[in-house]
């Protein structure tokens, strides 16, 4: 099937939304769909270069929202800032993961949806960690194994919402992709 302009004004909306999303004020710590969209993506797309686009897109698009919020002094949260790209790298990571899952089968997407969330924290946790983050103290976690131990467990919270709005977007994306093609196409190939 070519790609038609509803499909691409679809993924264009979707990355929209989302990344609107992610710079939505007091939503819960770590629950955002980009872990999902990567997922999505990287199981979904046949082009597999292609696959990457929509969530570092998305990012991009909520980084810049952030970055003139902050100019703005309407956020205190900056939407560019040092050691940035090591985000966007695990993302590129979770899409590869992405790749593994099978779209039919809902195991596929569980396991793939729990791995892919799984490495996002432990890799993220530990660029922190040796990155130089800092603790809550604003003093640098030390390079010890106690250090990234209290790196890891600060970020805990993170953890639920991640989990949580991977499984919620990941039902909505995959789901609404498998009703799309059960219902309006058998052969849906995206890019």
């Amino acid at each position: 099937m070519k790609i038609d302009k509803s499909i691409i004004a679809s993924f264009v909306l979707l990355v929209v939304i989302a990344s609107l999303y992610r710079i939505m004020p007091n939503r819960p710590w770590g629950f955002a769909p980009q872990i999902a969209m990567a997922l999505f993506s990287g199981s979904i797309v046949k082009d597999k270069k292609f696959a990457f686009l929509m969530p570092l897109f998305s990012m991009l698009l909520s980084d810049i929202i952030y970055e003139v919020l902050f100019s703005l002094n309407i956020s205190n949260i900056e939407g560019f800032y040092s050691g940035q790209w090591i985000n966007y790298l695990l993302f590129m990571a979770v899409t590869v993961i992405g790749f593994a899952i099978n779209k039919t089968k809902l195991f596929s997407i569980l396991a793939g949806s729990a791995a892919g969330v799984v490495f996002y924290f432990f890799a993220s946790n530990f660029a922190v960690w040796i990155g130089g983050g800092l603790a809550l103290n604003n003093l640098p976690y030390p390079k010890t194994f106690a250090g990234l131990y209290q790196c890891v467990e600060a970020g805990l919270p993170f953890l639920a919402g991640s989990f949580y709005s991977t499984f919620i977007f990941g039902a909505v994306l995959f789901g609404g992709y498998h009703l799309f093609e059960k219902h309006f196409d058998k052969k849906v190939a995206i890019a």
